[in-house]
């Protein structure tokens, strides 16, 4: 019988030219019929798969070796999409809108590359296939027209509403939010039409809102009757006889303790601490084996392999597995037996492990600890506490001193601690937000995180040592390009990262940047830059190493509640133990096959939940927001961006004041100091400083907020944006674009300052801060990485036009590259250009600015491999541009080396032009013109 592997690996030859199907049975010599048969089944399915393609004239080829590259699209809202390849070494494709054929976002296609750059660097391509469809139903608000209607759907990358026919209403009205499913994709300038399958009620009732975020990520709700039947089957109690027959080790007798939140009801891990005579320290983590319940290929374990994880929204819990046995027969409620597998290690006096063991054990825990009295003990010595909980308090003590040295170890061989602040959303019964409350973390949460993670490595190395199939945690090595273009971002603040050898850079030295910034202005902007730099860790069936954790073995082994790698591996572990650690060959097989499968499912089901996690979070804070419209309060910059600035509030809440809305003055972004700066006023905003603002408004329906700042004096009518007013208020170029000054332009010596129609704000979206769910008990950054949420901005971006800019001018810049009394300023360096005598009014010196452009900071949409994403740190989602121009989806502009677009007549994306203004004369140098480069807002990569 024919293999897959054998075929794949024969067509991918270099000698292989594109065979018939008769062709290829006489090369397999197939001569039984059976096995013709399934020969033709296989190459079928690898055709429908896109594994393999079958041309025009009935030939068999692999999709490669044709100019082909397959992988997943991620569709921007303006319409243009990048293929992000499955082969991990190949660049990213960027599609124009047009090219896009049918496919829609998160579709697996087929594209073929149809230009490349000079260097191979950016490649330009077309949807030539699609092979796997994404998107099957889509949640909107109905417009009903009567003869038809429409649904605009809450997804933006889905840029095009939905034709409803009349006869497919199901009685949906004008403003029902809905479930469509797709009945024909779109086709050229051919709407998309569908079909209501679902009313969850009108827009503005509620609950709809959260209902509506968990059918747009098609999350599970009620569990299928097979499943809970299973569930049900399960016992309340575990009786001594089972005990007994288990053969399990018996440490019933020790005093082990759980420690979570007050709200956990689902509790997996449970720990315990011993001094051992020779002076070294036993730690125990034991873990629920839900394993042992949930059995192979059951109905509940198919279940739980669909959902991959459990997702924690605002106001509920979609779990992974049913209640009965999540917070029942699973979970270690305390003075009750339970099932579980153990990890005892041993430490010695340095903290390095020098015996451990993993074994299947039975347990009754002591007592059922919470976060907050574990701090009270350990850290407030609050008597009342510390009274209640006597005989545990000098073992909690012990916890607390050996969670501190693990923690100092991990920290000395290189690990990255990331330490965003987080916040929690307090909703009432009807779901409503009535606070924002910060999540504290403790020493307590501390001394979990730690043992978890020592528990997770301990039992990664040990079973990769066996050699036997295994899921592991992995967090790959940070591409090059965006380390180094992060580490010449953080150079604009001063800061330098040490510790690298050639373009590798340890993470020791980036976690010695993070203790350099602790407290600065800029911590925030450069921790969330960091963060972005980096990949995204996910599970995988070799084990790699995790980065950001520097730890070369690492898995998910403490939460077989909520995360399916967890329940995996349990069953792969005690299976191990009941065979003596030897599987069979078949048994070794079979488990080889599934195993990646399953790391790409988990991981899959992974970024679903954090996505509906996120949008939660947006929609809440959004609420919460609403009828604080008009209220006053203090907040901190927390970025500065081509369009304005993100203010951070005390309640993490953070909203945007728009560059049109700071009407006292004309502002430049300065992106290597990530400043805005008044043309006449030299006002400076920076990162970090602190201001006072007014809720201006807030969208819910992209559930975005709008600031204003307190006392903003509009504009002088003669202050024009470029050209005029005060010499000393500008940088060299003005704003980005070449203007005609002094001898570079006119014949006369006049200026001319042309403006033009004032282009339009995008939206405006902010994203979710990395961190920690409350659930996790593994490492923060390490949840961190999970999210794609990077940074704090999601949608930024305009849909207008763009006028053309004025005249640059030169002047001194205050405050950001120093005085520069007479001549310009280059806009890389920030040093002056020349000397030279300066003009009336708006004219220069006779130095000119140079058409230098800042490095550029490639943290965008797309995985960033195929040099897309040219932005400057901006720290916006995805206002990305692609290799067609800002907000028109041009196919193609001359670029500079670093990618960044070169004026032209172009506004940064978000930006706006000014409005009109009359010709002014300009002096008589010969200075004045010069070209910064546009800004391009990045995305981070979902």
């Amino acid at each position: 019988m024919i293999k897959e592997t054998e075929l794949l690996s024969f067509m991918r030859e270099t000698a292989y030219k594109p065979m018939t199907y008769q062709e290829l049975e006489q090369h397999f010599q197939i001569s039984d019929a059976v096995e013709f048969k399934e020969f033709l089944k296989l190459l079928t399915r690898l055709e429908q798969e896109g594994q393999i393609i079958l041309t025009r004239t009935e030939r068999y080829g692999v999709p490669e070796r044709m100019d082909l590259v397959r992988g997943r699209l991620q569709v921007h809202a303006k319409g243009f999409a990048f293929l992000i390849p499955e082969d991990k070494e190949h660049p990213d494709v960027y599609v124009h809108a047009n090219d896009l054929k049918s496919a829609m976002n998160g579709d697996t296609v087929l594209v073929r590359v149809s230009s490349k750059s000079a260097g191979g660097g950016k490649l330009e391509g077309e949807v030539v296939r699609i092979v796997n469809r994404a998107v099957t139903q889509i949640v909107g608000v109905f417009q009903n027209q009567e003869s038809f209607g429409f649904v605009v759907p809450d997804d933006k990358r889905i840029n095009r509403d939905i034709l409803i026919p009349k006869e497919a209403f199901l009685g949906a009205v004008t403003g029902d939010k809905v479930v469509v499913r797709i009945v024909q994709y779109p086709e050229g300038r051919a709407a998309a039409q569908g079909e209501v399958i679902e009313i969850l009620g009108h827009k503005d009732d509620p609950g709809v809102d959260i209902l509506s975020i968990i059918r747009k990520h098609q999350l599970p709700e009620a569990f299928p009757e097979e499943v809970m039947e299973e569930a049900l089957a399960a016992p309340d109690v575990i009786e001594e006889a089972e005990i007994v027959e288990s053969g399990r080790r018996d440490l019933r007798d020790k005093v082990i303790v759980t420690i979570d939140g007050e709200d956990a009801k689902d509790l997996d891990d449970a720990v315990h601490i011993e001094k051992l005579p020779n002076g070294n320290t036993i730690l125990g983590v034991h873990i629920a084996d839900v394993g042992y319940y949930v059995r192979e290929k059951s109905e509940l374990d198919q279940e739980a392999y669909n959902r991959g994880c459990s997702v924690y929204l605002v106001d509920r819990v979609i779990p992974m597995l049913p209640h009965r046995l999540s917070n029942g027969i699973c979970s270690l409620n305390p003075q009750v037996n339970r099932f579980t597998l153990s990890c005892e290690m041993e430490f010695d006096e340095d903290m390095k492990i020098v015996n451990h063991d993993i074994f299947s054990s039975v347990i009754r825990t002591k007592e059922r600890m919470t976060y907050t009295n574990v701090r009270k003990i350990v850290q407030d010595e609050d008597p009342e506490v510390t009274e209640r909980y006597g005989d545990l308090v000098d073992m909690f003590k012990e916890m607390k001193e050996l969670a501190l040295r693990l923690r100092g170890n991990r920290m000395r061989r290189g690990a990255v601690d990331f330490d965003f602040e987080e916040s929690k959303v307090i909703v009432d019964e009807n779901g409503k937000a009535i606070d924002i409350v910060k999540r504290e973390r403790s020493i307590a949460e501390q001394i979990i995180e730690e043992f978890m993670l020592a528990a997770n490595e301990t039992v990664a190395e040990h079973f990769h040592w066996l050699k036997v199939p295994f899921i592991y945690r992995i967090h790959e090595d940070p591409d090059q390009e965006k380390l180094m273009n992060f580490m010449a971002f953080a150079a604009n603040f001063g800061h330098k990262v040490k510790g690298g050898k050639g373009d590798k850079v340890h993470p020791r030295a980036l976690q010695k940047l993070l203790e350099d910034i602790q407290g600065t202005k800029e911590q925030t902007v450069i921790s969330t830059m960091m963060l972005r730099s980096m990949k995204q860790a996910k599970y995988d069936a070799e084990s790699t190493g995790h980065f950001g954790l520097a730890a070369e073995f690492y898995t998910h082994f403490t939460s077989p509640i909520r995360r399916y790698p967890d329940l995996i591996i349990h069953r792969v572990i005690r299976e191990v133990i009941e065979n003596k650690g030897v599987l069979s060959q078949k048994r070794q097989e079979y488990l080889a096959s599934r195993m990646g499968d399953i790391a790409k499912q988990s991981s899959e089901r992974e970024r679903v939940a954090v996505e509906a996690e996120r949008d939660t979070e947006q929609l809440k804070k959004a609420e919460f927001m609403l009828d604080k419209v008009g209220e006053e309060f203090t907040g901190i910059i927390s970025s500065v961006t081509s369009f304005g600035m993100f203010i951070e509030l005390d309640n993490t809440v953070e909203g945007l004041i728009r560059l049109s809305a700071m009407t006292d003055d004309y502002y430049h972004f300065h992106e290597q100091h990530m400043a805005l700066v008044g043309e006449r006023t030299s006002k400076i905003y920076r990162i970090g400083d602190e201001v006072k603002i007014r809720v201006a408004r807030v969208n819910m329906d992209d559930h975005t907020i709008d600031f204003e700042m307190l006392d903003m004096k509009p504009r002088r009518r003669e202050d024009g944006p470029h050209g005029g007013g005060n010499v000393r208020g500008g940088f060299a170029s003005g704003r980005p674009g070449g203007g005609k000054s002094g001898k570079g332009g006119a014949r006369d010596g006049k200026s001319e300052a042309k403006g033009g129609k004032a282009g339009k704000y995008g939206k405006a979206d902010r994203g979710g801060k990395p961190g920690i769910s409350s659930k996790s008990k593994g490492k923060k950054f390490d949840k961190a990485m999970t999210d794609g949420k990077g940074g704090k901005f999601s949608k930024a971006g305009p849909d207008g036009k763009s006028g053309k800019p004025g005249k640059a001018r030169a002047g001194r810049p205050d405050g950001i590259v120093g005085a520069v009394a007479e001549g310009g300023v280059d806009v890389k360096s920030g040093a002056p250009t020349g000397g030279g005598k300066r003009g009336k009014r708006s004219g220069a010196g006779k130095g000119r600015a140079t058409e230098s452009a800042a490095p550029a900071v490639s943290f965008g949409f797309g995985s960033g491999k195929g040099g897309y994403a040219p932005g400057p740190a901006s720290l916006s989602r995805n206002g990305n541009t692609p290799p067609g121009g800002s907000g028109e989806n041009r196919r193609k502009k001359k670029t500079s080396p670093s990618g960044i677009f070169i004026g032209g007549g172009g506004s940064p994306v978000g930006g706006e032009t000014p409005p009109v203004r009359k010709k002014r004369k300009g002096g008589k140098g010969k200075g004045g013109g010069g070209n910064e480069p546009s800004v391009f807002v990045p995305k981070d990569k979902a």
